[in-house]
């Protein structure tokens, strides 16, 4: 990638590679101003700032007593498109058609998508090269190829060439006999290359993972509890010397999965049982945490709406 040095690069853009968000989709946006009585004025925060509208009439599917409840400057939430005009760049937004798995998706992929602009804004500005080119030729490749290009970080993290080698764009040049060909070379520079895996390698930290499963013991027989202590420690047996951190996700649910054969052959010879409630899976507690504060802050922003409507409805019945 070439550019003019004596011009800054270009720090801004979208996060996504098509310039507006479908129809019918969740967004993330952030409430910059409000127009009393008839809309909110918002910003796509993954789609580079770019405005749209909020009406009142989408804000709640109840009786709305306060807008100040329901929009306030400087919120940030999920809410769905509901019409887009691409020719005269407008988006018209609603809060109300929006449900709660779809907040939910939204937060996921707005962090892993904010995550990922964060490391190529900060290429693009210490390489001194243009954002958008950065998506062009490394982003917006990565989410097509792996669905989100958070996903393909995650892989680099350990094995960079794999996934970076193999992204190339064409050239134009003029070759020897002076007409133009068409070359096709490495989407970045080696410089840009690693400065790009040295952000990821130092950003997208490995996750520790836990895998867990719930199980109920039952024992019928005589000193039943002393058997269900004896088939609990075969479980513990079936363990390897490897650390949590270190173990793989297959490894931890195998292991697991031996551990309960291991308790249910014991406690089945003498006449108990035992139920798997939650086969095991995997569980990562800083995402789940994450997630779980957003989708709280949201409701208890829906709970003082619901208050709102609820305390509306009475002072009309009196």
């Amino acid at each position: 990638m070439k550019f003019n040095p004596n011009m800054a690069p270009n720090l801004n853009c979208r996060m996504y590679e098509q310039k507006f968000p479908e129809m019918d989709t969740p967004v993330m946006i952030q409430v910059k101003s409000i127009n009393p009585g008839t809309c909110a004025y918002v910003s796509l925060l993954e789609y580079d700032d770019m405005e749209a509208m909020l009406s009142f009439t989408e804000l709640s599917r109840r009786r709305i007593r306060s807008i100040a409840s329901l929009v306030r400057i400087g919120r940030v939430e999920p809410v769905m498109v509901l019409h887009v005009d691409p020719d005269k760049g407008f988006v018209n937004l609603s809060k109300r058609r929006i449900s709660q798995d779809d907040a939910t998706a939204c937060l996921e992929r707005y962090n892993k998508s904010k995550h990922v602009h964060s490391i190529l804004r900060h290429v693009a500005e210490t390489m001194d090269v243009h954002l958008e080119e950065l998506y062009i030729h490394v982003g917006w490749p990565l989410y097509r190829k792996y669905g989100h290009a958070f996903e393909a970080f995650k892989l680099i993290v350990s094995d960079p060439d794999s996934v970076l080698n193999s992204l190339t764009r064409e050239v134009e040049e003029i070759g020897d006999d002076g007409h133009k060909v068409i070359k096709v070379v490495p989407a970045i520079s080696d410089e840009v290359k690693q400065a790009l895996v040295e952000n990821i390698q130092r950003r997208v930290m490995p996750q520790a993972i836990k895998v867990r499963a719930e199980v109920e013991i039952k024992c019928f027989e005589l000193d039943g509890v002393l058997h269900i202590k004896k088939a609990m420690r075969r479980a513990e047996a079936t363990g390897n010397e490897d650390s949590p951190v270190k173990m793989s996700l297959e490894q931890g649910i195998e292991v697991l999965n031996k551990a309960i054969s291991a308790c249910t052959e014991e406690i089945e010879r003498h006449k108990g049982k035992v139920s798997v409630k939650t086969a095991p899976r995997a569980v990562i507690e800083r995402d789940q945490k994450l997630l779980a504060e957003d989708l709280s802050e949201i409701n208890l922003d829906n709970d003082e709406v619901l208050s709102s409507d609820l305390d509306s409805e009475e002072e009309e019945d009196t």
